[in-house]
């Protein structure tokens, strides 16, 4: 067990096999955004299927179709018993930046068919997508960049296991040190 001592000391007390903390984090899993991005595309818009019904949106539909329009998929969201959306996303799996041009595309792919939009990426978004997809006077599209895709992952915890780490109260031992 990999112990830290922050703030104060100095020193990191090593583990049995002579690991840092440090060296402990990297052998135990591989970043989270990379095993995403290591999915094949229609394997990455499944695992994004199951986010989205994790997070409570019903009847969703992976499209799975080339010349969908930019169309990965489809589901509903209800805000209450009266109220329900169409909702429409699009997944990319990417390392880069996602641009204003392909948020315009998607918007445009997805007026007249739903209400509204989500992009999801591994990547992330340029100032200018960002301001395209709130632009004035067209459908809204949420943007959910590689950070907050994790985040999501994470609270609902779907494919990844929470783990426990506890630091030194040096403040406590303070009074034992002679």
């Amino acid at each position: 067990m990999s112990i830290s001592i922050k703030k104060g000391l100095s020193k990191v007390i090593e583990d049995q096999e002579g690991n840092t903390p440090e060296e402990y984090e990297k052998e135990s899993s591989p970043e989270f955004l990379e095993v995403l991005q290591q999915l094949s595309p229609s394997g990455f818009e499944k695992v994004c299927r199951k986010l989205l019904r994790e997070h409570g949106f019903e009847n969703v539909v992976v499209t799975g179709a080339s010349h969908d329009g930019g169309i990965d998929g489809y589901g509903t969201l209800e805000i209450n018993p009266f109220v329900s959306f169409k909702v429409l996303f699009q997944c990319k799996r990417y390392k880069g930046t996602v641009s204003r041009a392909q948020v315009g595309d998607f918007r445009n792919a997805m007026i007249g068919r739903a209400e509204k939009g989500i992009i999801l990426t591994t990547g992330t978004f340029s100032n200018n997508s960002i301001k395209e997809a709130n632009r004035d006077g067209a459908p809204q599209i949420e943007l959910v960049d590689g950070q907050k895709l994790v985040e999501m992952f994470e609270k609902v915890e779907l494919g990844v296991s929470p783990r426990t780490v506890y630091e030194v109260n040096l403040h406590y031992f303070k009074s034992f040190m002679d």
